[in-house]
């Protein structure tokens, strides 16, 4: 176990890192400077000495990560990226929760340096954490799989800051749970036990023992209580230290550690209050608070010379060690693996292999669920995409999720009489805990990997946070969702998304993906691993459709227009048609129905499939006009609510769906009842063209 040294300037930091934090607030007059306070010395350990990270290089492979759970006390985490240098300055701490800040109220990955994850939703960031620590496992298998455990320049920790309300949150419990049975030694978690949330005393609606709880789940536990023994927090340092080198002595399952501390602690009088957890403190607290550290009270962001000065050159010593060190192992990994060290430098470059299209496959007219249109383009492109992972939430053989062939990613003793466990598996199997799974592929996509997750398109709802924040945070997580409608048939109305595709469609900067026919899947797959800015949904049937006939001189149109979001599947039988049908997914062939019934009737007809609307809505209004010339009668078919239609199809136009929920019989008793039929969508046309 190494040493630490703690000397006069430490404590002068943490002081420092206090006192900015009730400044940061006081002038922005909004924000959550309790914990931050209290918190100060528990982080300016992690970033001073403990963690391997390089301030100069935010992005280092072989840096630790860093996940603030507790979201909402940024300043917690803003104060110790100042401290040692990442990029935040006294100015940005002063600019608070302000427009055009680099410290927005909770930290953004992508706006902050130093930040690896967007939190803020309670208990998120645990299931951030649990992710990384699942890549990190994984990254070291792919590219340094001989290497002796901790030796690896893949090899890192993962350390997370959580509060009681990270526990009380679902997502934490689903994550936790996995990450016992995952092993993840390389994960410690940090839970600050408080006691005080916005209501006040935590004893109202949260009394577990949650160290118990812990071990229950097969963790390693330590317990710190830094309100006991003394009057100040800082001789519990060694023994704070202590823990952390403990917990990452052990390999075979992750750390928890629970540090009892009193919120906003060292205040003269609000110390413990519900009232320093999410409101300013007042000038005369804030005042009191200086006085008593020492610091100038009529100043604000108040930082003496020798404190920074001390801090940052620790931290770059500290950098410039580890990397003497790591890059001279990199070095020596990269000359003696030179195939391994390609296929980094490839998903470094967020590129894919140039034979990828060559495996796709290409499917035969006939009939095929795109849900196992979807397992079979995954199981093809499983060799030429090494860093393509995923699974499901228990649902493997409903989602088609599982590429053929491939071993699990799980400890060797958790093998099953189904599933073969590896170091390098690439099956993940996330149980039926959706929430975590989604904040769990957040965290995997940041890196070095690709991931997918499934599950029923109605559980959309229980991840809905996830997909968000993978939006919000630029992240290229691939959220498959099958069993897409009243299509589900006898399940009936709890498991019939009526709402769901509309509500995805919602979230800005989230591709919705409803493949017509399995052609449209293997393409939809090519364009979403090429993608990675931006995460996707991908909404799949569970009963068959019709595979178009895609071959030259067929009428159907190749999937290679697909990336416009809505083309001509099929053209009307005259240069200008008066009747234009739009459809998704399994309603596609519907539309291909009504078209054959029009055309008899000497309406020449065109039908568009429309797998992806953002994709439509970014082309030029020329395309859209031609697409849906204005003199011709528009209808839009979409086993699901009707909302968002009317854009498409215009003033004119109609909009077959479902604009309520579903029932229990079969999928084709439903589609006839509900009018979601090729004689529904004859009579539209007709109605409109009078």
């Amino acid at each position: 176990m190494s040493t630490m040294t703690w000397n006069e300037l430490d404590q002068q930091a943490v002081d420092t890192a206090r006192v900015l934090a009730a400044d940061a607030v006081e002038k922005v007059g909004n924000g959550h400077p309790g914990t931050a306070i209290s918190l100060a010395p528990v982080a300016y350990l992690l970033y001073q000495k403990v963690m391997t990270v390089d301030p100069g290089d935010p992005h280092w492979l072989g840096r630790d990560r860093f996940v603030l759970s507790i979201g909402h006390s940024s300043l917690t985490q803003y104060t110790q990226l100042y401290l040692a240098g990442f990029g935040v300055e006294v100015a940005d701490l002063a600019s608070f929760r302000t427009w055009g800040s680099l410290t927005p109220g909770h930290p953004e990955l992508g706006h902050t340096a130093g930040v690896e994850c967007t939190t803020g939703p309670l208990g998120a960031g645990v299931s951030n954490a649990v992710g990384f620590a699942m890549a990190a496992r994984k990254e070291r298998q792919l590219f340094d799989p001989g290497a002796e455990p901790g030796q690896s320049v893949f090899d890192h920790f993962v350390y997370c800051l959580a509060g009681d309300g990270d526990m009380e949150e679902g997502i934490s419990s689903e994550a936790s749970s996995l990450a016992a049975t995952q092993e993840l030694g390389n994960l410690i978690l940090i839970y600050d036990d408080n006691r005080i949330s916005i209501e006040g005393d935590t004893v109202i609606a949260f009394c577990e023992d949650v160290t118990a709880r812990y071990a229950a789940y097969g963790w390693h536990v330590q317990e710190v209580d830094f309100t006991q023994g003394g009057t100040g927090y800082e001789e519990k340092i060694d023994q704070m230290y202590a823990a952390i080198e403990q917990a990452k002595a052990v390999s075979d399952r992750p750390s928890f550690i629970k540090v009892t501390t009193i919120i906003g602690w060292p205040l003269p009088t609000m110390a413990g209050s519900e009232k320093v957890h999410g409101a300013k403190l007042g000038a005369d607290e804030v005042a009191a608070l200086k006085t008593r550290l020492g610091f100038d009270p009529g100043k604000q962001f108040d930082v003496a010379d020798a404190v920074i000065a001390y801090t940052r050159k620790n931290a770059a010593e500290r950098a410039a060690s580890f990397r003497q060190d790591w890059d001279a192992r990199f070095a020596a990994w990269a000359q003696a693996n030179p195939e391994r060290k390609a296929l980094l430098d490839r998903v470094l470059a967020r590129h894919l292999p140039s034979h990828l299209e060559d495996s796709l496959p290409q499917f035969p007219a006939g009939k095929k669920s795109t849900r196992a249109a979807s397992g079979d383009v995954l199981s093809a492109m499983a060799d030429s995409l090494p860093e393509l992972w995923g699974g499901s939430a228990d649902l493997a053989g409903s989602n088609n999720t599982t590429m053929a062939g491939q071993s699990s990613f799980l400890p060797p003793n958790r093998a099953s009489a189904i599933w073969t466990p590896a170091p390098n598996g690439r099956t993940l199997h996330f149980g039926i805990r959706e929430h975590a799974m989604g904040g769990i592929l957040n965290a995997i996509n940041t890196g070095l990997t690709r991931s997918y997750g499934g599950t029923f398109l109605v559980f959309s709802d229980y991840m809905r946070t996830p997909v968000r924040l993978a939006a919000l945070s630029h992240i290229p997580s691939v959220f498959v969702f099958t069993h897409d409608s009243i299509g589900v048939g006898e399940d009936g109305p709890t498991h019939q998304p009526v709402e769901h595709v509309a509500s995805l469609r919602l979230i800005p900067g989230l591709d919705v993906i409803r493949p017509s026919d399995a052609n449209e899947v293997a393409e939809a797959w090519k364009i979403i691993l090429a993608t990675s800015d931006h995460p996707t949904a991908l909404i799949l049937t569970r009963q068959d459709v019709t595979t178009f006939d895609r071959t030259p001189g067929s009428g159907f149109a190749a999937t290679s227009q697909m990336a416009k979001g809505a083309y001509t599947l099929i053209e009307a039988s005259a240069p200008a048609p008066k009747a234009v049908i739009v459809a998704t997914g399994s309603e596609v062939e519907i539309a291909v129905q009504a078209r054959q019934i029009l055309q008899a009737g000497g309406i020449p007809t065109r039908v568009v499939a429309a797998p992806c609307l953002e994709w439509y809505a970014a082309q030029p209004a020329s395309y859209k006009q031609e697409l849906f010339p204005c003199d011709a009668a528009i209808v839009s078919i979409e086993a699901g609510v009707t909302y968002g239609w009317a854009e498409v199809v215009g003033a004119r136009g109609r909009s077959i769906g479902i604009d309520h929920f579903g029932a229990s019989a079969s999928a084709a008793t439903l589609y006839a009842q509900y009018g979601v039929t090729a004689d529904h969508v004859v009579s539209e046309v007709t109605d409109i063209l009078g």
